[in-house]
């Protein structure tokens, strides 16, 4: 309140909110770290994956540094689970992996996913059935043969 010139403010809110510079420099230290130590979880998507990739991202560059999306497509292809290894082969023979954008191998790794969970899915009546009693579930068995 004390403060009368915009810039004093301005500068004020700043390092309030901001910290000086040096605090900034480890913040993003420290997200940098944590990004370092991502790794995708079994029961995890490609997509929670890499939101919480980006969401680190988004934090280093609001700290004004920058975690290019070079970065973060080097840092999914190293820690995507082995179940995606034949799709990530499979990019490295079609395309230079040093090139490919964030975008594209969001869509082919999400992609492999879907059809991946629609294989083991098998027909859609398997998810109605899963839902139903004993007895319901021997009747639609008696009807299906």
């Amino acid at each position: 309140m004390s403060l009368k010139i915009a810039k004093e403010i301005g500068d004020y809110l700043k390092t309030e909110y901001e910290g000086d510079e040096r605090i900034r420099g480890m913040k993003v230290l420290n997200l940098i770290r944590d990004f370092e130590l991502q790794q995708m979880k079994e029961f995890e998507s490609v997509k929670e994956y890499s939101d919480r990739l980006l969401s680190i991202a988004k934090k280093v560059r609001l700290l004004g540094s920058v975690l290019n999306h070079f970065r973060i497509v080097e840092k999914l292809l190293v820690t995507i689970l082995e179940k995606f290894e034949a799709t990530i082969t499979t990019l490295e023979n079609i395309n230079d992996l040093s090139k490919i954008s964030l975008t594209k191998l969001l869509n082919v790794l999400q992609a492999q996913e879907y059809k991946r969970s629609m294989r083991q899915e098998g027909p859609l009546n398997k998810c109605f059935v899963s839902n139903l009693n004993p007895m319901e579930k021997e009747q639609i068995t008696l009807l299906a043969s």
